[in-house]
């Protein structure tokens, strides 16, 4: 059985060619991709990189359990991943009632600061 580990190096190995794979196979999820990824300041890589990297530190047990039962019938894991988790980041900004706070911040820039930064707003 694959490890977080592996998973995650496997999508990040995955992500060069996501974006030519996932415009053909599903166009309409490319554009919500591109369209979240201009709304965050980020290119279409980066922000499945930023997919990858937000799944592997926020995903909860089950959502890694979900994960894990997909991939073990399938032939192309690294983007199965990708599409998993880009899919997850997706709506997790949708809905804004995640667990570490920023989801619901349409300009969440990658700063360390408090989680909620609202009330520091001037």
């Amino acid at each position: 059985m694959a490890m977080m580990g592996d998973i995650l190096g496997a999508a990040r190995r995955s992500a060069a060619g996501f974006q030519a794979w996932i415009e053909r196979t599903d166009p309409a999820l490319a554009q919500r991709v591109a369209a979240a990824a201009a709304q965050t300041g980020l290119s279409f890589a980066g922000y499945i990189r930023a997919a990858v990297a937000d799944f592997g530190r926020f995903a909860s047990e089950e959502d890694w359990a979900t994960l894990m039962s997909s991939l073990r019938d399938s032939d192309d894991p690294g983007t199965l991943c990708l599409l998993a988790m880009v899919d997850w980041r997706l709506t997790a900004e949708g809905c804004g009632a995640h667990t570490h706070g920023t989801a619901g911040h349409h300009h969440h820039h990658h700063h360390h600061g408090a989680p909620d930064e609202r009330s520091a707003a001037p």
